[in-house]
């Protein structure tokens, strides 16, 4: 079994096996021809659950015909121009080439003696994207999972931060569209989902601040203790950017903590064209950024940055077998020190790749493509009668519904939306996401997609509008 590790006598063998892989993933690629097969559930399960985990196949190539026949071929893949549904974006190969690498050296982030240069890699990447954003030079930050355990550790920060003799006075500000994992932090957080106090949104879905304001003040005549503001520059339905420096001046005025929730919009942060679309996130006090959702990486690739380096410090624990105090005064840097992992994945390395290869205009083109093709996509939806369009968008997501000639059952309406989202999902010609608008049910493109044309969604709206009215069609014979 020892042949099976990889080191010095087997880095042969090593450059086969994944050269064969390479192979494998690269005619799959080539030859994808939709997004996915439409297999369901019921077809592929029983297949993986006859595979005895038990009965190895011994052999490489045997085991990548298996992978073909229960991941690979069914697999949705994302870089095809008619994925449509979330937030998954098409990656880019230097970034591929970084997963290659730290997952065969596998350095751990935690400490320096387990990383060396990858420790001083990702602190550079921090320092990077704290500029870009304009913390200030007591900026820092760490690498997360993704924007939920970003969300989870600004908010640990927030609270440990907010002067309050009760956790039960603590009081979190979202709009009524900002991500769910602001209610589960603070439910994490021992604050329980009825801490989030959740502000209305105008008719672009971004947060009145008049409304935010009105609450703020609530809050303090009531006692109560405003721990922190949470902002999002891109929500996940919409795309919506609150208003950052209102936001930002209510949170001077109230000693409010403000976070900004930028997984999605971070892209604008290498944008050549609509980076003022988030002016005044860098007065914010700490920040989520998803490189896999708008810089074209990999998951993971996230972080969560702060404007004083200081606060890091309510995320640190001592541990004599893995980062004693001493190393402190010792400066040797040890990354678990802000981070809420221990063992972490060398996760920065696809971005030091991609910025080595493209940089940051390079990223930031892709993604002002897209914000082009949602503008056109807009321009396209909101012409034709066929469907209703909820929002312009302010970074790449559109939200909609079919609206079918002579049905005025708003219920009867839903119903033809979902049973459209379903087919088209079954048929793998494409694939759109869901929502709920105001408790009616409508369909969403997230396009983050470069390689996606105009054409492509008109074609996907096309087939929208077949399904639903297939849907309707088969509902009236049903009825007579």
């Amino acid at each position: 079994m020892r042949s099976h590790l990889l080191n010095d006598t087997t880095a042969e063998q090593y450059r086969r096996s994944v050269t064969e892989g390479v192979e494998r993933v690269a005619a799959k690629l080539a030859a994808t021809d939709r997004p996915f097969t439409g297999v369901s559930v019921d077809a592929l399960a029983p297949r993986i659950d006859e595979i005895d985990l038990d009965q190895p196949l011994h052999d490489t190539t045997a085991v990548l015909d298996e992978l073909e026949e229960v991941y690979l071929r069914d697999a949705v893949y994302f870089h095809h121009p008619r994925y449509l549904a979330h937030l998954n974006c098409p990656v880019v190969i230097p970034a591929v080439l970084g997963e290659a690498v730290l997952s065969a050296v596998n350095s751990s982030l935690d400490t320096w003696d387990q990383s060396a240069g990858g420790t001083l890699i990702e602190r550079k990447l921090i320092d990077w994207t704290t500029e870009r954003i304009g913390l200030g030079p007591a900026a820092d930050g760490v690498f997360t999972s993704g924007g939920t355990q970003s969300n989870l550790q600004a908010l640990l920060l927030a609270r440990e931060e907010a002067k309050s003799d009760s956790l039960a006075k603590l009081r979190i500000f979202a709009s009524e569209v900002s991500h769910f994992s602001v209610k589960k932090s603070a439910k994490l957080l021992g604050l329980g989902q009825d801490a989030v106090v959740c502000v209305p949104v105008d008719h672009d879905k971004r947060m009145r601040t008049v409304a935010l304001a009105r609450e703020l003040e609530r809050c303090a005549k009531d006692g109560l203790v405003p721990m922190a503001v949470v902002a999002t520059a891109g929500t996940t339905d919409f795309g919506s950017i609150d208003p950052l420096p209102e936001i930002a001046e209510l949170c001077e005025q109230f000693g409010t903590w403000m976070h900004v929730d930028a997984a999605y919009g971070c892209g604008l942060l290498a944008s050549l064209k609509h980076r003022d679309r988030i002016d005044g996130i860098e007065r914010a006090d700490s920040v989520t950024v998803d490189y896999h959702k708008s810089f074209f990486q990999p998951v993971s690739s996230s972080a969560v940055l702060v404007r004083d380096a200081a606060t890091l410090r309510h995320a640190t624990y001592h541990a004599e077998y893995l980062n004693p105090r001493r190393m402190v005064q010792e400066r040797i840097p040890n990354q678990v020190d802000k981070s809420l992992q221990t063992t972490r994945r060398f996760d920065a390395l696809k971005l030091w790749m991609t910025l080595r290869t493209m940089g940051a205009d390079g990223i930031g083109q892709l993604f002002d493509e897209v914000c082009e093709l949602a503008r056109e996509g807009w321009r396209l939806l909101a012409a034709d009668p066929r469907f209703d369009v909820v929002v312009e968008p302010s970074l790449s997501t559109l939200v909609f519904r079919h609206i079918p000639a002579n049905v005025t059952d708003p219920a009867e309406i839903d119903r033809a939306n979902l049973y459209a989202r379903k087919a088209l999902f079954a048929s793998g010609d494409a694939i759109v996401a869901g929502t709920k608008v105001a408790g009616r049910h409508y369909l969403k493109f997230t396009l983050l997609n470069p390689e996606t044309q105009a054409s492509d969604i008109a074609a996907v709206l096309d087939l929208i509008a077949g399904h639903a009215e297939q849907y309707l069609g088969e509902s009236l014979d049903r009825a007579s």
